[in-house]
């Protein structure tokens, strides 16, 4: 194979010595062109209480690279005496409406406080544009409409941070998380949260807005999401989340977020010590993949079995892991209540398609498990391939995306100190080759020095990601893989 390439890079935003500080890239690809569509937080610090405003870059794409404007604050997307944060964009493909969400944030209230108090300090505001983003109309507070009666359980939330989704239905996803109160007076303080990955979503091209029920059972946070193909089950929608637990979090949807079955640890996405936002993209497979084309073998061929989460498997928490708003990381508090892994009450039962058994949490496909060999969807993911620091960021390919042990080893696009990332799609190449782009964090002594650009093609991509070694038995039933318990 030879040494990795690396692919060329741009840095779009960059930190100053007053020490103005860009964070949390999203991107998004919008006609024509595409052009693409680069928004960052600007930070007065890199400290998060210090988030400030939104911040933006057109590009468009010319010769194989991209042409960028130059940066522009996006004075509209903000609300008086609050900080603007999360930039989470999506596009309505039906009416050329691109969305900015992003969340507005009471003064300096750090995340950390809204958890401790169990008193939510954030609204959900957007933006939108008509003239794929050279103009964005006043800001609109959702909070109210999308929320709802829910905040009074939310000690916190926020949305994606990256990109959200359209489906083929029309519907339209914002990948979000909440921090639940789960148990609000234990000798007179909040006992405790749990945070849990969600979506917004709109069936009337964002006139209106809800919320989806929350992932049910292990604590999840930052998430994005992508449309799969689960073969008879039909299409499914797939969450990956940031998550305590040492590893990612997967959760599927039959009924296109309006809820999710239980959640899986996906062992082969390995999270660091104190988390990190990771960037989920689905794409279609090459037509001559489809069938197993041997040229485009990544990872293995055997037809997975899904996992079943024993009830109640949990690891210690993880201190101080937030930093998407300055909070006490995705571990929430505990104490005087249930387990963590407990579904949320109320929560509606899952749609036909997919199995889900409460008593022992099993996640099951009904239908062949040849339907999940090679599917005609496919999976990027983008995330800092270090387990002790945000270090090197590294590309992941999946070909069955609803098998979590599926993942490839990564492609390290970037060596050095990376944090969050986006992915985007831009189309084939005048060659006919699939193009992707990562927007990501990156610098030579810490993760948030700049905002780095690049492209790299399907084409590198096989050919820089390497299989991953096949699991170790751990002593369960034929087709089956069960988490320790």
């Amino acid at each position: 194979m030879g040494v990795p390439r690396v692919p060329a890079r741009n840095v779009l935003f960059q930190s100053e010595r007053s020490g103005l500080t860009y964070r949390v890239p999203a991107l998004l690809p919008v006609p024509p062109g595409p052009t693409l569509l680069a928004f960052a937080e600007q930070r007065l610090s890199p400290d998060d209480t210090h988030a400030h405003r939104l911040v933006q870059r057109r590009g468009t794409l010319a010769g194989g690279s991209v042409l960028w404007g130059a940066a522009r604050v996006m004075g509209t997307a903000a609300l008086e005496g609050h900080r603007s944060m999360n930039p989470c964009p999506v596009h309505d493909a039906r009416t050329g409406t691109v969305f900015l969400f992003f969340v507005a944030v009471r003064g300096r209230t750090p995340e950390a406080a809204q958890i401790a108090a169990g008193r939510n300090a954030a609204r959900l505001c957007c933006v939108t544009s008509q003239d794929s983003g050279r103009s964005w109309g006043g800001a609109r507070d959702l909070t109210a409409e999308a929320v709802g009666g829910a905040e009074r359980d939310w000690a916190t939330f926020a949305v994606g941070p990256g990109h959200g989704i359209q489906l083929r239905s029309g519907r339209l996803l914002v990948p979000a998380y909440t921090y639940r109160v789960d148990r609000r007076e234990c000798f007179g303080k909040i006992c405790r949260t749990s945070p849990h990955a969600f979506v917004f979503y709109s069936d009337d091209h964002g006139q209106t807005w809800q919320h989806g029920s929350l992932v049910p059972n292990l604590r999840s946070g930052e998430c994005q999401l992508a449309a799969v193909d689960g073969g008879q089950a039909g299409s499914i929608l797939y969450c990956n989340a940031r998550s305590p637990l040492g590893s990612r979090v997967q959760a599927l949807s039959s009924d296109e977020g309006t809820s999710f079955l239980p959640g899986e640890l996906v062992p082969t996405l390995a999270e660091t010590a104190r988390g990190c936002q990771g960037s989920i993209l689905g794409f279609s497979a090459p037509p001559s993949c489809r069938s197993g084309d041997e040229g485009c073998s990544v990872g293995p061929k055997k037809a997975p079995s899904l996992p079943s989460p024993c009830p109640g498997v949990q690891t210690p928490l993880e201190k101080g892991a937030g930093d998407t708003q300055g909070g006490g990381g995705l571990g929430g508090t505990q104490g005087c209540g249930d387990s963590p892994g407990d579904p949320v009450p109320g929560e509606p039962s899952p749609k036909p398609g997919l199995g889900w058994d409460r008593g022992t949490w099993t996640l099951k496909l009904l239908g062949p498990p040849a339907t999940l060999s090679q599917g005609p969807t496919w999976l990027l993911y983008s995330h800092p391939v270090g387990r002790r620091a945000r270090l090197h960021m590294g590309i992941y390919l999946s070909r069955s995306p609803l098998d979590p042990h599926s993942w490839t080893e990564p492609w390290v696009i970037y060596e050095g100190p990376s944090g969050y990332s986006d992915l985007a799609s831009i189309g084939p190449t005048p060659e006919g080759a699939l193009t992707f782009a990562c927007l990501y964090e990156s610098g030579a002594r810490v993760s948030y020095e700049e905002i780095s650009f690049c492209l790299f093609s399907l084409h590198e991509v096989l050919e820089n990601v390497l299989p991953r070694p096949k699991p170790l038995s751990l002593g369960c039933k034929p087709r089956e893989l069960c988490w320790p318990c």
